[in-house]
C-alpha cells in the first residue's frame, strides 16, 4: 500500500526519526518525537495519524507510536540513502562531518532508488543500515520555516506550495530548495523577516508553514549575505 503513495520529505523524516528512537520495538512517546524534531505536539499528532492511516505505524494510547514492518522498511530506505550520501561526501569529497550530515539529510529525500543503487555500487556497496538504526536524527531533522526563531539559519529543503503565483514569488525571492536563509525577526502574528542570498523580505506565517527547512549552525557554513 505505502509503496504506491508518493512520500514527502516530511513523512520520510518522521519515519526515519521514529526508527532511530525505537528501542526494542517499544513505542516512541509523541512528546519525545516532538522534541526530537522541534515540531509542535499538534503537528506530531497529525502526522502520526497519517502514518497510521497509511499502515506505516501503529499508535498505542499513553505509550506512543511504533512503525509497522512496512514503515520500518521505508525508514530503512531513507536511512540507507542518508548513509550513502554521507559516505560519499566524507570519503570522496572530503567534507567535514557536520557538513556531510546536513547535506546527506537534504539529499536523502531527493534520491530515487535507481540512483541510490548506482551510488552504492560506486562506493563499493557500503554496509546497509542495520535493522535497529543508530543514526542521530536530531542532528538533521527538517522542520517548518514557521517554527524557527529569530537568529536561526537554515537551508530550504522542500516547498509544498501548489499555487503558481506564490511559487513564482518564492522563486523570485530566492526561497527555493537548496537556498540558505537567516531569520532576522518573528512578529507577533507569526510573519518572519528573512535574509536570503537575494534580498531581505517578510513572509506571512501561512506561507512559512509550507516551506520545509534544515536548520544549521553558522559556524559550520558560510554566512548568508546581509
Amino acid at each position: 500500500m505505502g509503496s504506491e503513495v508518493e512520500i514527502s520529505g516530511n513523512v520520510e523524516m518522521y519515519l526515519a526519526t521514529i526508527a532511530t528512537l525505537q528501542i526494542a520495538e517499544q513505542p516512541v512517546p509523541l512528546s519525545q518525537l516532538a522534541e526530537q524534531l522541534s515540531h509542535s505536539p499538534a503537528s506530531v499528532n497529525e502526522m502520526c495519524r497519517k502514518l497510521v492511516e497509511r499502515g506505516w505505524a501503529t499508535y498505542q494510547p499513553y505509550k506512543g507510536v511504533k512503525l509497522t514492518p512496512e514503515g520500518t522498511a521505508l525508514a530503512r530506505q531513507v536511512l540507507r540513502r542518508r548513509q550513502l550520501w554521507e559516505t560519499f561526501l566524507l570519503e570522496r569529497l572530503g567534507a567535514d562531518a557536520n557538513e556531510a550530515r546536513a547535506f546527506a539529510c537534504y539529499l536523502e529525500h531527493a534520491t530515487p532508488d535507481d540512483l541510490a543503487q548506482r551510488l552504492a555500487e560506486y562506493l563499493a556497496r557500503p554496509e546497509p543500515v542495520p535493522a535497529t538504526p543508530t543514526v542521530d536524527a536530531s542532528r538533521c531533522a527538517p522542520q517548518r520555516l514557521s517554527n524557527l526563531i529569530s537568529g536561526q539559519h537554515a537551508r530550504v529543503t522542500y516547498v509544498t506550495i501548489n499555487d503558481e503565483v506564490a511559487s513564482e514569488f518564492l522563486c523570485a525571492q530566492g526561497l527555493t530548495p537548496g537556498a540558505e536563509l537567516t531569520v532576522l525577526a518573528v512578529s507577533s502574528d507569526g510573519s518572519l523577516l528573512l535574509q536570503t542570498a537575494v534580498r531581505r523580505l517578510t513572509i506571512c506565517q501561512e506561507l512559512a508553514m509550507q516551506i520545509e527547512v534544515l536548520p544549521f549552525s553558522i559556524t559550520n557554513h558560510s554566512a548568508v549575505p546581509r
